[in-house]
């Protein structure tokens, strides 16, 4: 299923490479929270970590029937986004995001959220919710940056129909007592982004659902991230099916599963977990590009589990996008105009 073209110092070398770009190019540097934090991690999940680069080629979809939803709405899926749904139109009312501040009892700390509501948004009306998270070093303020453009892109999608209005939730998910923010590309530091997942279902969604006007039920919660963000998104969908029916991944980092040859990789879940035994996805998409240096072609590996296993996805697969802004766009584009729509 993979194949461990590098060995463990290729593998160590790209590490390197990613704690000097931290999963940003140097366009798309961000500072890190300075929120204080105490106490010990024990409260960390077991799961872990890593980030970096191995594994197959092309991944060919296999002759099999797909989940209706995926295969309907998979043809929307573009390579790129056209450049003009990033443009603001005279006449269109654009969305701010705007900062928000809840106790997380998972972190034992006061954390900070962005959430973008759409431009007619009412109390009178309850909207579904998409929970995006952010890579390794970076915080909540990554994807509310004017180069991803996503308040503008959504605010033009509901302009012309495209996409259904939503929430969307742009948390910190780095999540520890001990650390208040990313302190080096290790186990410690992946684990307290692997914790995530328990402050998310414990403090995040009920903070979201008692503040704002939220549809509820999987039907209406969706998840997806960048690089470590997207590791998590899909851990948190393969681990909680039941509260996301919306999974999406853009260039997601290693360490979801074992990497092949190093015991520092042990995997956040067996590759014979990647399946679902009940409340199977609407909508399961993982984007990445060809050209991305620092995950390489661990999304495909992914995608290839999955084949394996038989686990509906879509597979959204770009050029010469980078690990940055460029490959992030792309997804939340498809991702976001396929979100919520009729799943009869």
């Amino acid at each position: 299923m993979r194949s461990a073209k590098m060995s463990a110092l290729m593998l160590s070398a790209v590490f390197s490479l990613m704690m000097l770009t931290g999963c940003t190019s140097e366009n798309d540097t961000s500072e890190a929270v300075t929120q204080e934090s105490t106490i010990s991690d024990t409260s960390i999940s077991e799961t872990t970590v890593t980030e970096e680069t191995t594994i197959s080629e092309e991944v060919t979809e296999p002759e099999k029937e797909e989940v209706p939803y995926m295969e309907k709405y998979g043809d929307l899926i573009t390579e790129l986004a056209p450049e003009e749904i990033f443009v603001k139109n005279e006449g269109t009312v654009y969305a701010e995001f705007n900062k928000y501040k809840y106790y997380s009892t998972t972190a034992e700390r006061d954390t900070y959220v962005n959430v973008l509501l759409p431009p007619d948004y009412s109390e009178d009306k309850e909207y579904p919710v998409l929970y995006i998270l952010h890579g390794y070093y970076d915080n909540e303020d990554w994807m509310a940056r004017e180069v991803v453009g996503l308040s503008t892109m959504l605010s033009n999608l509901y302009a012309s129909g495209e996409a259904e209005e939503m929430i969307i939730v742009a948390p910190y998910i780095f999540c520890s007592k001990e650390l208040a923010y990313c302190t080096g590309m290790n186990l410690i530091n992946s684990l307290c982004y692997d914790n995530f997942i328990n402050d998310l279902t414990t403090d995040l969604m009920p903070f979201i659902e008692s503040n704002f006007s939220v549809a509820k039920g999987r039907e209406n919660t969706a998840i997806t991230g960048f690089s470590m963000g997207a590791r998590e998104s899909l851990f948190i969908g393969f681990q909680h099916p039941e509260l996301f029916g919306y999974i999406g991944a853009a260039a997601p980092a290693p360490g979801l599963t074992p990497v092949p040859g190093s015991g520092a990789h042990p995997g956040q879940m067996t590759e014979s977990e990647m399946i679902f035994s009940e409340n199977e996805p609407y909508l399961l998409m993982i984007s990445s590009s060809k050209s991305d240096g620092v995950v390489g072609e661990f999304p495909g590996t992914y995608c290839s589990v999955m084949l394996a296993n038989g686990t509906d996805h879509l597979w959204h697969q770009m050029n010469s996008t980078g690990h940055d802004h460029t490959t992030v766009k792309p997804h939340l584009y498809n991702f976001c105009r396929m979100l919520f729509k009729d799943k009869e």
